[in-house]
């Protein structure tokens, strides 16, 4: 059984098993958490009503993702910024679609 997930403004489709790194959630490692908000169930290629169908989740780590380089410069005007950012993540095992 699959499902289609939304959170932190993401959609992910998940299945009992898979690992998905999401935006920041609270709690800490080795915690089960829920993910409430649904928007597609399906199994064995048909859907089922996704209000009925709650998915868990348990928090591997909390940590950062990869490093972007914000660059800014202006021609013929000396002006060059170089700056960088680390989005904190969450990385999730998801336990069970049911």
């Amino acid at each position: 059984m699959f499902a289609v997930v939304r959170t932190g403004g993401k959609q992910y489709r998940v299945a009992a098993g898979d690992k998905i790194a999401v935006e920041k959630l609270a709690g800490e490692a080795g915690e089960t958490i829920t993910l409430g908000d649904v928007l597609l169930a399906g199994k064995d290629g048909e859907v089922v009503d996704a209000s009925k169908v709650s998915v868990s989740a348990e928090i591997i780590a909390q940590a950062k993702s990869e490093k972007v380089v914000v660059f800014k410069k202006r021609r013929r005007h000396n002006y060059r910024r170089k700056n960088g950012h680390r989005q904190q993540m969450t990385l999730l095992r998801i336990v069970s679609v049911a």
